[in-house]
């Protein structure tokens, strides 16, 4: 019986700059859809899972053009609500070499920050799910989008839900003082926990004690350091973090890092030529909780989250579109890249 997840986000309409060009050098835009949650929704769909995404999107055309982007990949939208004026924007001008990718949004007033908890029926939507996963942009949103998700997380409690959470932390759309407040009370309905060192700073105010994270190098200590922290005030049942490692916006090492409350593990390490990075994280989560809910191994759960993610940045768009046998040939040991014929 395949397995039942539920994602609740913003799906945004990103208008990205074509062959890397600038946006002051942009006459036109290429237009997908992507957002965090909606991201994940994707990849557990391709990998087999019955995956939900709820959201609320105006009825209007660009509305109904999200909601076929998300079919077209197997997600279903049964839960999503119709209603409100706009569909958010995010531009992307892809960066290259020294050069920095950047975003700009246009989300404010978007359908799903202005949707009332009663647009959704929490009881229906979590009825036989096995999983739940949200991200700190969602609350992030605005006030109303703060309430709604934690209705969601009663109610995915309530129906003894698996919940996992990426802290994400957006300084365009609150202020860390104001995540803080509003994510440590969240924590409490949280089983898995995914964020870097700086999500966990800004987010949840944990810092390493005696180690420093340095620009450029990986220092594990400092890591397991706020891990520990975080399990001790959370007790989170597995936290996990990718280790990013920034040689330029086109070349990086990709690896992950996870804690059960016993034991550090690492992932193998991967050297990723980008093509595009956005959803890289999401892609993370969305095989993390496919190993976890497939084989209850975090150490398959990690190696295959990695694996996903990495493959990924070789991908145009927000969605990781790869499927479980291509993921599990990459952690298997074939990197090579070579034709398949």
């Amino acid at each position: 019986m395949s397995k039942k997840v539920v994602t609740l986000g913003e799906i945004m309409m990103r208008l990205s700059t074509q062959d890397f060009r600038r946006f002051v050098q942009s006459s036109s835009f290429d237009v997908v859809y992507g957002g965090g949650e909606a991201n994940v929704a994707v990849s557990l769909a391709n990998y087999g899972y019955d995956a939900f995404f709820v959201t609320k999107l105006p009825k209007h055309e660009i509305g109904q053009a999200a909601v076929n982007h998300l079919r077209r990949f197997g997600v279903h939208t049964d839960y999503i609500a119709r209603g409100g004026d706009r569909v958010g924007i995010y531009f992307l001008e892809n960066g290259a070499s020294m050069r920095p990718s950047k975003v700009i949004y246009d989300r404010a007033g978007s359908a799903i920050a202005e949707a009332d908890v009663d647009d959704f029926d929490f009881d229906g939507i979590f009825k036989d799910a096995d999983w739940f996963h949200f991200s700190g942009i969602t609350p992030a949103i605005s006030k109303k989008a703060a309430e709604l998700t934690e209705e969601a997380l009663k109610a995915a409690k309530k129906h003894n839900v698996t919940v996992s959470v990426d802290l994400n932390y957006r300084k365009k759309l609150w202020t860390s003082e104001e995540a803080k407040k509003c994510m440590t009370n969240l924590m409490q309905y949280v089983d898995v926990c995914i964020g870097n060192e700086e999500d966990a700073e800004k987010v949840l105010g944990f810092k390493p004690g005696n180690t420093d994270i340095t620009k450029g190098e990986l220092e594990l200590e400092g890591y397991k350091d706020i891990f520990r922290q975080m399990k001790e005030r959370f007790g989170f049942k597995y936290i996990a973090t990718t280790l990013r490692e920034s040689f330029s916006a086109s070349d990086n090492g990709w690896s992950a890092l996870i804690y059960d409350g016993n034991e550090f593990y690492q992932s193998k390490k991967y050297n990723i030529r980008i093509v595009d990075r956005v959803g890289g994280g999401d892609s993370f989560a969305g095989g993390l909780i496919y190993g976890l809910l497939e084989k209850n191994n975090y150490k398959y759960a990690l190696e295959f989250a990695v694996g996903a993610s990495a493959l990924k940045h070789t991908i145009l768009g927000d969605f990781n579109m790869v499927s479980v046998q291509e993921v599990e040939t990459l952690i298997k040991g074939d990197a090579s890249g070579r034709v398949q014929r």
